[in-house]
């Protein structure tokens, strides 16, 4: 039987069978995870609804199913068995549990019995919402506005051609087809909803709520009193739309069919509004400036009463993600990065609010783990998701019904940590027959003498007396954090879990140091980020198990453009690297990216500008290519429109022209991620059997 083969059949076995097998983590074990997705809490406050996926990989496919569990605690209990995935669950204000599966609306009793199917769209629906008086669901629709191919030319079918008068004529991972996602709404009586007067509030707008290509359910709200849509949206198309970032709240009446521009003073991002439970108060997320995707997320607010608009974490020195109000109308909670980890944090504020309020943030978590996500508030507790580097995401509940913190402006010593329950146990049958390795924080001086955190993750039964090939592990974003995030791709255990010791470092570009740390990087991508790295890695090397003549450095996006640098400057320190979805060339980046704002941004305008920004040619890794000499892994999708594959096809051409050992492996189905359970796979044995073959 081929090696093949025999993966794919220990993949169809069992889980508990499976692990039985195993003391350290495998790919095809980490495929064989239950991935859960938080939902809601129920309106009785004693459950809370989430979902699993498991991945087949003779399939192709994932299989989600919802669950329900008691925030008491308990044993979990599946209450969807139909195939196909079922989420985006929202309650009816008369209790019914909805959900969509395959594009369209279901309802059903909480438990999942009873299920009827409310709409029938061809064209599939998505983000519904019950207005709090129960006489409506808005809901979003893909809408056919621009005219195609297929529009010009009805009689010649079978030709594959795509006309573009404009940018962004492709975005991620998917070409412009015409369509674009409006926000309806239309009648509902309980157990039915009157699709034939559904209203489009963006009706021949060539605008997308929710926002491309990663917005949600979160983009889109009503007001307490049922009279108001606020919905996310850019009002720009064309050249306009791929250099800015200007989303605005828009605020559509019912009554009148009216709709205002509720953020035009601000020329950044407004997303994520939030109604405070009476509706005097709207939060929401805001950036300051235009075309910076990874400006400080301030939480603002916006009191009807007093039509007066607070920027309510002016005084922090960091970015807020996620909002949930609290039981009162003066309680905030949002998730946020700090030092390394993604934590849960509440702000209070008076009731009287004004200009010059207290008012105070304080962490309600820390330690070594990431809020990934809030699910809502039961009693005392809020309901969370939570990851680690060895753990997937499961749901805990927190109290946050103490004070435990001290000067809510002071944040140089880490809060005490949050009292935590763990609800759910998905893969508690794999984890408890699997080794783990230890994950340590060290810090780093830096060249320009301040600290960096650099996470070291050990193998499982790591002896100290031995000598590991280690890996560089350097991160996308290139704005994101190196937090505790579990990754089915850049799986940190699962790399571990190989026998390399990994060198994880918060390089300066990441949030949760404040925001001077995480600007660092903008326009200086080859300059003290580079130096960084090496100061993390050569620190990390002068520990006794670490093998100097067995270090790699591995990473995507950015992380891809960092080895490709790297590559050019790392005088004999690396062995091999790994290069996923990176940019090789500046300039043909700006010539073929989608995301224009971003690169105007990073690197200071086009190639083109007199005089040409910095970046082009400084910080450009094909000009270093005639300094490579290391055997390098090259790995990119063809349907990756952010980073397109040339960049990749480039650099594997490159290396391979110099003489220099190299590899390609090529996905032409998958985007800037991997999501396909075999391209998965193969991803993963290639990643490892280049690190055997070269380190």
């Amino acid at each position: 039987m081929k090696k093949n083969a025999i993966s794919l059949l220990f993949l169809s076995l069992p889980l508990s069978t499976f692990v039985a097998a195993q003391n350290v983590m495998t790919p095809e074990l980490l495929w064989k995870l239950g991935r859960v997705n938080g939902e809601t809490v129920t309106p009785d406050g004693k459950s809370v609804i989430y979902g699993i996926t498991y991945y087949n990989v003779d399939s192709n496919k994932g299989e989600e199913n919802l669950y329900s569990i008691a925030i008491a605690g308990g044993e979990p209990k599946q209450i969807t068995t139909t195939k196909g995935a079922e989420n985006n669950v929202q309650f009816s204000p008369a209790g019914k549990m909805g959900y969509c599966y395959k594009g369209n609306w279901f309802e059903a009793n909480a438990d999942g019995s009873a299920a009827v199917q409310l709409t029938n769209d061809n064209d599939g629906i998505d983000n519904v919402k019950y207005s709090p008086d129960g006489k409506w669901v808005l809901f979003t629709k893909n809408v056919k506005i621009d005219e195609m191919k297929e529009d010009l030319y009805p009689n010649l079918p079978k030709a594959h051609a795509k006309i573009y008068n404009d940018l962004m004529y492709r975005h991620w991972d998917f070409w412009e087809d015409g369509t674009y996602g409006h926000v309806f709404y239309a009648p509902y009586t309980t157990g039915k909803i009157d699709m034939t007067k559904a209203i489009d509030i963006m009706k021949a707008e060539p605008y997308y709520c929710p926002q491309q290509p990663e917005g949600g359910a979160e983009d889109v709200v009503w007001s307490p009193d049922s009279k108001t849509i606020v919905y996310v949206t850019k009002k720009k198309t064309g050249k306009e739309y791929a250099i800015s970032t200007n989303t605005d709240l828009y605020m559509y009446d019912l009554a009148s069919g009216t709709t205002t521009d509720f953020t035009q003073d601000n020329p950044g991002y407004d997303t994520y509004p939030v109604f405070s439970g009476d509706g005097s108060r709207l939060a929401w997320l805001s950036m300051a400036r235009d075309g910076y995707e990874a400006d400080k997320n301030r939480l603002m607010l916006y009191d009807f009463k007093t039509k007066t608009k607070y920027d309510l974490t002016s005084f922090w020195d960091e970015s807020v993600s996620s909002i949930k109000w609290g039981k009162d109308n003066s309680t905030l909670y949002f998730i946020a990065p700090s030092k390394g980890t993604d934590e849960l944090f509440e702000l209070t504020f008076p009731g009287e609010l004004s200009a010059k309020s207290n008012k105070t943030i304080r962490s309600l978590t820390s330690g070594d783990h990431d809020v990934t996500a809030m699910l809502g508030l039961s009693g005392n507790y809020m309901l969370v998701t939570r990851t680690d580097m060895n753990h997937a995401a499961e749901i805990y509940k927190v109290n946050v019904d103490y004070h435990h913190y001290g000067n809510p402006k002071k944040f140089d010593k880490d809060p005490p940590e949050g009292e935590y329950t763990q609800l759910t146990f998905t893969n508690k049958a794999a984890y408890d027959n699997i080794h783990t390795g230890k994950i340590e924080r060290r810090w780093v001086n830096t060249v320009d003498n301040k600290q960096e955190l650099v996470w070291v993750i050990y193998p499982p039964d790591f002896d100290a007396t031995k000598k590991y090939p280690t890996l560089l592990y350097c991160q996308g974003g290139p704005q994101s954090m190196v937090s505790q995030f579990y990754s089915f791709r850049w799986n940190f255990q699962l790399m571990a879990a190989n026998g390399y010791v990994i060198v994880a470092p918060c390089r300066r570009g990441m949030p949760g140091f404040g925001t001077a740390w995480n600007e660092a990087i903008s326009r200086d991508w080859g300059g003290l980020v580079m130096q960084d790295y090496l100061c993390a890695i050569d620190s990390i090397s002068k520990l006794p198990f670490v093998d100097v003549n067995r270090r790699g450095a591995v990473g995507a996006s950015y992380g891809g453009y960092s080895i490709y640098f790297l590559a050019g400057i790392h005088n004999g320190r690396f062995k091999t690297f790994i290069a996923h979805d990176g940019v090789f060339d500046l300039e043909s980046m700006y010539g073929t990216t989608e995301e224009v704002w971003f690169n105007n941004w990073e690197h200071g305008g086009a190639y083109w500008n007199n005089p040409t920004p910095v970046d082009y040619q400084k910080f450009n890794p094909k000009n270093y290519v005639d300094k490579w000499t290391t055997p390098i892994l090259v790995i990119h999708g063809q349907q990756d429109f952010r980073v397109p594959v040339e960049q990749g096809m480039e650099a594997y051409q490159a290396a391979r022209l110099k003489g220099i050992k190299a590899r390609f492996l090529y996905f032409d189905d998958e985007g800037h991620w991997v999501l396909r359970p075999q391209d998965g796979m193969v991803w993963q044995h290639e990643f490892y059997r280049w690190l055997k073959e070269t380190l």
